[in-house]
């Protein structure tokens, strides 16, 4: 073949280093772009930080104290339960309820009627003299753990060297809740064989006699004792190895009637599952007792502290910076940016004077000057960039805002549905450059801090030939569940008549689908007595 040249004209979209660039500041989240930034001041020394003058106070009076909102509303994590132990603690060989019962609780229960029971303090009066009004969580402080608080009462029980050791490798093995996380049996076999590797503990030998218990076994019921020795220190129901024993534990040292609280241990023991169901027909045929000595029970149980480390535990506050505030502007409402998020940098203009002066000297000097003029320009660049990117943000945010001024007046109920495509075409962007925008970034509003992509929702149809919110559907049930009878909760197909009486056609499926997104439970479980 004979070569040949050929000439072709075709199309294709170049993105240039610039652009590039500001493409990925804009999906960054504000802690990566002050990552970005930070990495930026390293590499790049014709950028600085532009000191300036003190920030001004805050913008809103509601601004300093910003909450995460999400649009199927906060919820709570179900901790996993402790496995049961084949050894019982003395007293509690009727405890059978193991760790279905506990997930059942936490997370079928404790959302709706035992909605007070996380936050009721403990009904132990302290056995080392203290009065009902400890709170451990005052005490905690922001460094204290429940291994360190057991440890420090544990010094106080003037224990015997092996059982204080015991009861120390009992403390090692709870979990963040307070549960005991293995087995007795599994905690006596690594302790055997610590002492058998020279732990510093002697035990006695055993003898050879086959009546005689074994080195194993003997440890085994010391560890027995010792669970009650940790199990009778505060917090009440630390050292449970599943949630009934738990409940048990903290019912005890109650101080209620001694019949409601005799049918309270009997619930914990044996129908926490029944109880957990809201069956409370088959709990009174099994119980013997009627709805009012069950109601005062239900009652009293829902005071008892399901997790007995959680005071101890290290809170993970969900506190987010908005990028934009929303302020009321007389009729209207109006977007400014967040100065908290928004990086303060500059040029710096000793380096740039001298980069000028740099020009037009001797050739030898072109590559040096080439590699500097190259430094300036990208900070250059990534200054314009951060800039560009707030600037999108805030328009972004005030197309959103004008299209949700209702559920800036009324809250979730008011929410409007609104796709991408509409606030793209209103500011001649792209559908992608919009879903960036919105991803990771927040809008603190009077109603709480929502991620952009909050107001955003699918639409529902009206009689009226109109479309409603999804987000405003799941807060009309929200109400409606809110309001109901509790001896006649609404089921799935009297919400979806319900909203339909409000002009709102939802199938019932997709309220339950609505339902389960805001955690709350069937009928049949809200049920009470």
């Amino acid at each position: 073949m004979k070569p040949s040249l050929q000439v072709r004209l075709s199309q294709h979209l170049a993105l240039t280093p610039q652009l590039q660039q500001s493409i990925r500041l804009l999906q960054l989240s504000t802690l990566e772009l002050h990552q970005e930034v930070e990495q930026m001041l390293e590499i790049n020394p014709f950028l600085e930080i532009d000191e300036g003058p003190e920030d001004e106070p805050a913008l809103t009076d509601w601004s300093g104290s910003i909450r995460l909102e999400t649009s199927a509303g906060s919820s709570d994590e179900a901790g996993g339960g402790a496995e049961s132990s084949e050894g019982d603690a003395p007293g509690l060989d009727g405890i059978e309820a193991g760790v279905t019962a506990r997930e059942d609780w936490e997370n079928g229960t404790e959302a709706d009627d035992f909605d007070g029971i996380a936050d009721a303090p403990s009904l132990r009066t302290g056995s080392g003299g203290e009065d009902s009004d400890t709170d451990w969580s005052e005490r905690s402080g922001a460094e204290t753990t429940l291994a360190d608080a057991l440890r420090v009462q544990l010094r106080g029980m003037r224990l015997q060297p092996l059982d204080a050791w015991m009861v120390e490798a009992l403390i090692d093995s709870l979990d963040d809740d307070g549960y005991l996380a293995d087995p007795l049996d599994d905690i006596a076999d690594r302790l055997l064989g610590e002492l058998e590797s020279g732990g510093g503990v002697e035990v006695d030998e055993a003898a050879d006699d086959d009546e005689s218990p074994t080195a194993r076994e003997e440890l085994l019921s010391r560890l027995r004792c010792a669970l009650g020795w940790l199990q009778s220190l505060e917090p009440t129901g630390v050292g449970a190895r599943n949630l009934s024993e738990c409940l048990v534990l903290q019912l005890r040292e109650s101080q209620a009637d001694v019949v409601v609280r005799d049918l309270a241990q009997r619930i914990c023991q044996e129908h926490l599952e029944l109880l957990a169901r809201r069956d409370w027909r088959k709990l009174m045929a099994q119980t013997g007792a009627g709805e009012e000595a069950l109601r005062a029970a239900q009652a009293l149980i829902q005071t008892l502290e399901p997790k007995p480390g959680r005071a101890f535990s290290p809170a993970e506050a969900n506190i987010i910076v908005p990028d934009v505030i929303v302020q009321k502007s007389g009729r209207g409402w109006r977007v400014v940016l967040n100065p908290d998020v928004m990086p303060k940098l500059r040029i710096n203009d000793l380096y740039a004077q001298a980069m000028r002066q740099h020009r037009g000297r001797s050739s030898g000097d072109e590559a040096s000057g080439g590699s500097l003029s190259g430094r300036l320009q990208e900070a250059r660049w990534f200054v314009k960039n951060i800039l560009q990117r707030f600037e999108t943000i805030q328009r972004v945010s005030q197309a959103i805002v004008e299209h949700q001024k209702g559920f800036l007046s009324h809250g979730e109920i008011g929410m409007k549905p609104l796709v991408l495509r509409e606030i793209a075409d209103e500011l001649g962007l792209h559908e992608s450059t919009i879903s960036r925008v919105t991803t990771a970034k927040y809008m603190a509003t009077p109603f709480g801090t929502f991620e952009l992509k909050y107001f955003f929702g699918s639409s529902l149809n009206t009689e009226a030939g109109g479309n409603a919110s999804s987000t405003a559907v799941r807060a009309l049930i929200r109400q409606f569940v809110a309001a109901e009878n509790p001896r006649k909760p609404l089921s799935d197909s009297q919400l979806s008549t319900m909203l339909e009486e409000q002009g709102i056609q939802v199938a019932r499926r997709t309220v339950a689908k609505y339902r389960e997104a805001l955690k709350i439970s069937p009928a049949a479980t809200r049920k009470a007595l």
